[in-house]
């Protein structure tokens, strides 16, 4: 029942979403659009995808800070 908890949930969600994004913005290289479309639909997506990953990291430390 452990694998129920709210960070762990909150965690794999995060994670999910990150890996969402970074699978959008490989999409978006090989998209039917101009160079600039293209070029701004990754950019958008990867720092979508580090956002949520630095969310994750901070969720991690928190949760480790908070059962120490």
């Amino acid at each position: 029942m452990a694998s129920l908890r709210l960070p762990n949930l909150i965690t794999r969600s995060l994670s999910g979403r990150a890996a969402a994004h970074r699978a959008m913005a490989k999409a978006a290289l090989f998209a039917d659009s101009s160079t600039r479309t293209r070029l701004n639909r990754y950019n958008h997506h990867i720092a979508k995808a580090q956002q949520l990953e630095a969310r994750l990291a901070d969720t991690a430390k928190r949760s480790a800070g908070g059962m120490a």
